[in-house]
């Protein structure tokens, strides 16, 4: 029975029909949701409702997990990996085992559309007219590599058109960027490659996860975007473009959409130039010290401080922006600060001034948050110009017995990079980073006057 279940949702030859479709649909999805609400409750202290579950709001999930320890969006979003190619996968089939053409098994990424197509193919009944082939002799070593070839320059054109579309004419890291984009490049070079000749299913995916990764080294070859980002977006990439491999072997298969099958490609490109922007949630970073120092002496060093010693972390000597000074121009409200980086400063208006209590200031420009690598001097992609950006920042001094203060360290920042809950990770560990760095500075000067 195991073994049955382990085909019907990790493979690809079968059909499925409507009643084996929405059995095994259903139970999966309450299996997940009894999964992520138990983790969230557990960690988070928050009731995940079915509402909350249905929701295709952003905003929801960020709400409820704010607060919750670091590691638990990347370990729900592992969870939802195996999940995701179940559905996909059983969707392709049962479209096609319905008459339908397998590429609306794209709508399975869409958020809230993907309830609607599951229950519309929970209804349609199976279409006498299909047929599932067996598998065909391997063809020629020259055919393949000729097919392989074609696939992964197609699929190279889709990537530097829709990155250029989506980033550099929209300006906008979206959904179908990061999701419609390595699909795409799976879907195609696997397409082109079983068009003609039916290949074994280990060697069309091979080679979309190459073709992928030969994408994403081309992004780094035409200078459109740094290594660093591209090698952290291509986890995301490699996972979305298998069940694209598998669905574009299983459309060339069948056979019965001919060139049009490929055309479906073009289609990612024109939705990312559409593809209206959504407005990011706003995350904040808190950090906590105790200082052996009056609040007053205190206070002088969070207002304005000297140089810091030259980075050792290894996230500032990989490129991420360290703070070096803070100075300011004028006094109480209204006065300007700056804080120096290593890639430029802060411009920072005072907006609370509360001597030895409050110093809150918002940021109304800021350098890049780091210095991409790079076979090309002085590379400068899209994502450094806004994409992670902060908004607000506090410095709160609360006198503690003794004569000591806790000064504590608040950043509000927005991640405007599809999907957040990844890139909000580095981030909030970038922002960490930045709080530990300066906030010990502030501690080390305060100490050694008191």
């Amino acid at each position: 029975m195991l073994a049955r279940w382990v085909r019907l949702w990790f493979g690809f030859r079968d059909p499925v029909d409507r009643g084996t479709y929405f059995r095994h649909g259903a139970g999966l999805m309450a299996l997940k949701y009894g999964i992520d609400a138990l983790l969230i409750w557990r960690f988070a202290g928050r009731v995940w409702t079915p509402l909350n579950y249905l929701s295709p709001l952003l905003s929801t999930r960020t709400e409820l997990l704010r607060g919750a320890p670091g590691w638990l969006i990347p370990l729900l979003v592992a969870i939802a990996l195996p999940f995701l190619w179940i559905g996909v996968s059983m969707t392709m089939r049962r479209a096609a085992d319905a008459g339908a053409s397998p590429w609306i098994a794209l709508l399975f990424f869409v958020p809230a559309l993907n309830f609607v197509l599951m229950a519309v193919l929970s209804l349609l009944p199976s279409a006498s007219t299909v047929e599932w082939p067996v598998e065909a002799p391997p063809a020629a070593v020259d055919d393949r590599l000729k097919s392989a070839m074609l696939g992964v320059a197609a699929s190279l054109g889709i990537s530097l058109i829709t990155v250029a579309v989506g980033v550099y004419l929209r300006r906008n890291y979206s959904t179908g960027l990061f999701l419609g984009v390595p699909f795409t490049i799976g879907y195609i070079c696997s397409y082109i490659y079983n068009y003609r000749v039916e290949r074994p299913a280990g060697q069309s995916i091979v080679i979309a996860l190459a073709s992928v990764t030969i994408a994403a080294g081309a992004l780094v070859l035409f200078a459109l975007e740094g290594t660093v980002c591209t090698l952290m977006a291509l986890p995301i990439a490699l996972a979305i473009a298998f069940p694209g491999a598998v669905l574009g072997r299983i459309v060339a298969r069948r056979g019965r959409h001919g060139l049009s099958g490929a055309g479906m490609a073009l289609i990612v490109p024109l939705f990312v130039g559409l593809e209206p922007r959504a407005t990011p949630p706003t995350d904040e970073v808190i950090t906590v010290v105790d200082i052996a120092a009056s609040p007053e002496i205190v206070w002088q060093h969070v207002v304005t401080f000297p140089d810091l010693p030259a980075p050792t972390e290894a996230l500032f000597r990989a490129g991420v922006a360290a703070p070096l000074r803070a100075r300011i121009q004028g006094y109480g409200v209204g006065a300007v600060r700056y804080c120096d980086f290593t890639t430029g400063s802060f411009v920072e208006p005072i907006t609370a001034w509360d001597e030895n209590r409050l110093l809150a200031f918002d940021i109304t420009e800021q350098a890049p948050p780091m210095t991409e690598l790079s076979p090309y001097r002085a590379v400068h992609p899209p994502h450094l110009d806004g994409y992670f950006r902060a908004t607000h920042g506090e410095f709160r001094l609360t006198p503690l017995p003794g004569g000591r203060t806790r000064l504590e360290g608040r950043t509000t920042y927005v991640v405007d990079m599809f999907p957040q809950a990844y890139w909000a990770v580095p981030a909030r560990a970038i922002v960490t980073a930045i709080h530990s760095r300066v906030l010990h500075h502030i501690q080390t000067l305060a100490e050694e006057l008191q």
